[in-house]
């Protein structure tokens, strides 16, 4: 955790109220940081600014959202509003479209590079990256067809940093794709372990559908035996938080509770912060401490999901 004396330049324009442009980092510890506008060429993030003479400090600012339909998202507004952020990296999940559907200009941003990896089944699932900066290589799938089949995985490379767009699947529909989501789990594990101890670093970004605390749901006990909070899925959590060695970067900067990103549409779930944390940033330990500022954005709604932003001290490597 940063634990300088220092005193913090925001660079870029303000154009939102002061608690959503100020980035605090704590003299003796964390803090929370909303996070918003960061303008700085090429580079990203907040500038730190430390003592005379001292280096300063770019955030690397990664969004992660459940668009639940990309294009019904880019009619509300969503892609005006990620290039106000000025992300270094957005991974979507839930594109619900084909790549070859999404020709108008706003799927296009001026500046940032889009890979997507669609399912077959046409209006259904689907995730895709968009960066700032070129990739080294650019994984389409996992090489599983259960997941590539319905385009839940979608990986790019900078340097010793990967960052994944995962989508995993939901069993809230039927007993048949809660044991798909159980299998899809066991899967990935093992996985999971080998990138901890391969020494490379991994910013998993996505729609995991599962929350693993109460502290995660508003109402966790009426949920206990409803799919995203089953016993099985929480303990799956606890070990790829365990033993696995991942981490989940936002409970390394924000410890509070009614941190939601997903509200169900049947009746006041929204207007009652009746919510669920269900999409994270699932990282290995080296770059999940760098993490240095976290948002859940929600003041305005681009789908059942809102935008989870994180920024983290690691200069992102380019080619």
């Amino acid at each position: 955790m940063l634990q300088y004396s220092l005193f913090i330049l925001v660079i870029g324009s303000v154009k939102s109220s002061p608690q959503h442009v100020s980035l605090r980092l704590s003299v003796c510890g964390t803090s929370k940081a909303p996070v918003n506008d960061h303008d700085k060429p090429g580079k990203g993030g907040y500038a730190a600014f430390l003592h005379p003479n001292q280096e300063e400090t770019y955030l690397m600012r990664i969004i992660s959202v459940n668009t639940n339909g990309i294009r019904a998202a880019a009619r509300k507004g969503f892609f005006e509003w990620m290039k106000k952020q000025n992300p270094d990296v957005v991974c979507i999940q839930e594109t619900k479209a084909q790549e070859h559907q999404l020709g108008d200009p706003v799927f296009s941003p001026d500046g940032y590079r889009s890979y997507f990896h669609d399912a077959q089944k046409k209006g259904y699932s689907g995730v895709a990256i968009y960066t700032r900066h070129e990739p080294d290589q650019v994984h389409h799938g996992i090489g599983w067809e259960v997941m590539d089949y319905e385009g839940r995985w979608l990986r790019a490379d900078f340097g010793n940093l990967s960052v994944i767009s995962l989508y995993l699947q939901s069993g809230s529909s039927k007993e048949e794709r809660q044991q798909i989501k159980y299998q899809t789990m066991d899967y990935l594990q093992p996985l999971f372990k080998a990138m901890v101890a391969e020494g490379r670093e991994y910013i998993i970004c996505g729609d995991w559908n599962i929350a693993h605390k109460n502290i995660d749901i508003k109402n966790w006990r009426g949920n206990q035996k409803n799919s995203g909070f089953l016993p099985e899925e929480r303990a799956w959590m606890d070990e790829l938080f365990g033993p696995v060695g991942m981490v989940d970067t936002f409970r390394q900067v924000e410890s509070g509770e009614d941190q939601y990103t997903w509200w169900s549409n049947r009746g006041q779930a929204w207007a009652n912060n009746t919510g669920w944390r269900i999409d994270y940033h699932i990282a290995t330990p080296g770059v999940a401490s760098k993490a240095r500022a976290v948002d859940i954005y929600k003041e305005e709604r681009f789908s059942d999901h809102a935008p989870l932003t994180i920024d983290y001290d690691y200069d992102i490597e380019t080619k």
